[in-house]
């Protein structure tokens, strides 16, 4: 088998077709969305091949058919049809006000005019520029235009910590992108790809002509491998790497229809021959966190999310649901979905083990207010349970809760909602990236928490008391039998009830029985 050069970091088509790079043909799907329509709108999360994606089209509109040679879409492309291609991205820098975007805007376009080599009028505002330049692209060609933009979304995204930036930024950019049906007639294809999927109502207003292809079935693996794409193309790196492990590290993202690997994580996989939170690494999202632990978000949910189509896509500035942040930022991903009459809801969870331990340890230190003490109570716990030690996982739990700062507790309102002992448990072991599993159905109720690890299964109830323990966390294991879907594995079953008092706000009562 052939090895290639693996394409890390390169978001440019020629580059990997020149070089003997790794290329995932793609070309298949590009083909579709021309035959099938002319304008669209994709979100995915960072670094999922976007920009390649849109370096893709560029280049095969622009007629460089010698990229093409081998790939799906060249037998059926006229080649001898040239287009004009304008392309805008907004992946370069961080702008902090509307100046800088007006003027980024009008760089963007003074580029695309020198390329294209038109002249647009000087006087005229950014909107008017955009119209001119793709009318005069057009009348010099023949040929109506492409229009591609690249991370559309990113001057509001860079600025969500700051409401009032961030709706100047919005407002900017609707004054741009409006122009695109504006010129309906003088575009060929039109798309548009980012991370966020904000509200037409907020960012599109009027632009009701975009095919939003985010959720459906048929382009689920329009960015990203898929299990296909690693055995085949990839098929020279998986020597010496366990393929199960592959898959239960990176795959997983869905959008419907076939689930993908991050390309990301799988390039930096095969360069560094190790299992790594690669792709979470890039970006830590500290924003998204501030916003779970300021609004209480109980972190259980995260492994069993419901939530219905509107409010997945209802994400605008100011309405910011956590929701819609996880999903579209990639940290969850659809696992299921049903018709409610006329209302779609979609379940969704993490979409593989990388995902689930980064983020929760990043909501762990959050929650806990002390980030080295937590890497360390880290540690101490998987040592606990790999010897299987209830009494030291007492100690361990009694620890972890005095390791929150008393000031945490009185300045910090996500201290004061019930969730918040449950959450701070369940990120802490979550982090880990053990078999772990949050509210796990029984015939009779739903366990809190189930563990599997090391042959034992651990069962989690937590409760909320008032000042001393009542000992109905550990009860209520036994009554509604949660154990009993466990016997037949014939491993040691551990059932640990645990309280916590609200008014005082630490652990009061901690309970065990092993069967």
């Amino acid at each position: 088998m052939h090895r290639r050069r693996l394409p890390i970091g390169i978001q440019t088509f020629a580059k990997i077709r020149e070089a003997d790079h790794y290329y995932v043909d793609k070309t298949g799907f590009i083909r579709r969305l021309i035959d099938e329509g002319s304008q669209y709108f994709l979100s995915r999360p960072r670094r999922f091949g976007k920009s390649l994606l849109i370096d893709t089209i560029a280049e095969l509109f622009a007629g460089n058919e010698p990229l093409f040679r081998g790939l799906l879409i060249h037998p059926g492309w006229d080649w001898t049809t040239r287009y004009a291609v304008i392309r805008i991205s907004f992946g370069g820098g961080v702008l902090q006000s509307r100046a800088h975007l007006d003027a980024r805007i009008v760089d963007l376009l003074r580029i695309n005019r020198e390329t294209l080599g038109v002249t647009v009028h000087p006087d005229l505002d950014v909107a008017g520029a955009f119209g001119e330049l793709i009318r005069q692209a057009h009348a010099a060609t023949g040929q109506r235009v492409v229009v591609l933009v690249d991370e559309y979304d990113k001057p509001i995204l860079d600025n969500l910590h700051d409401h009032d930036t961030a709706r100047t930024m919005r407002d900017g950019l609707r004054n741009l992108y409006s122009v695109i049906k504006d010129n309906d007639a003088h575009i060929r294809f039109a798309f548009l790809t980012g991370v966020s999927k904000f509200s037409k109502a907020s960012l599109f207003s009027g632009l009701n002509n975009l095919k939003d292809i985010t959720v459906d079935a048929r382009y689920s693996a329009l960015c990203g491998y898929t299990e296909q794409d690693v055995d085949s193309v990839f098929a020279p790196e998986l020597d010496g790497l366990d393929r199960d492990q592959i898959r239960a590290w990176y795959n997983g993202y869905n959008w419907t229809g076939e689930a993908v690997y991050n390309p990301f994580d799988l390039l930096l996989l095969f360069d560094a021959r190790e299992f790594r939170t690669w792709w979470f690494e890039t970006g830590t999202p500290t924003f998204l966190v501030d916003l779970l632990t300021q609004r209480g978000f109980f972190t259980p949910r995260l492994a069993h999310l419901r939530a219905d189509e509107a409010l997945l896509s209802a994400f605008d500035v100011d309405h910011l649901a956590p929701e819609a942040l996880l999903w579209q930022t990639g940290y969850l991903t659809f696992t299921g979905s049903r018709q409610m009459g006329a209302r779609r809801e979609y379940t969704l969870s993490y979409p593989n083990l990388e995902v689930e331990s980064a983020l929760n340890d990043s909501l762990a230190k959050a929650l806990i207010g002390e980030p080295g003490q937590v890497s360390e109570l880290a540690s101490r716990l998987y040592d606990v349970l790999v010897v299987g030690d209830l009494d030291a996982l007492r100690l361990h739990v009694e620890s972890l809760f005095a390791a929150i700062p008393h000031q945490w507790h009185t300045a910090n309102p996500i201290a004061h909602y019930e969730g918040y002992y449950a959450s701070v448990f369940y990120s802490h072991l979550a982090a880990l990236g053990l078999d772990l599993a949050a509210e796990d159905a029984t015939q009779l109720g739903r366990i809190d928490l189930r563990l599997k690890f090391n042959a034992r299964i651990w069962l989690f109830e937590f409760k909320v008391v008032e000042l001393a323990p009542e000992g109905r966390a550990l009860q209520q294991i036994k009554d509604r039998g949660y154990a009993d879907k466990y016997r037949a594995l014939g491993q040691p079953i551990h059932l640990i009830g645990i309280e916590f008092s609200r008014e005082r706000r630490t652990l009061v009562g901690f309970e065990t029985e092993t069967l």
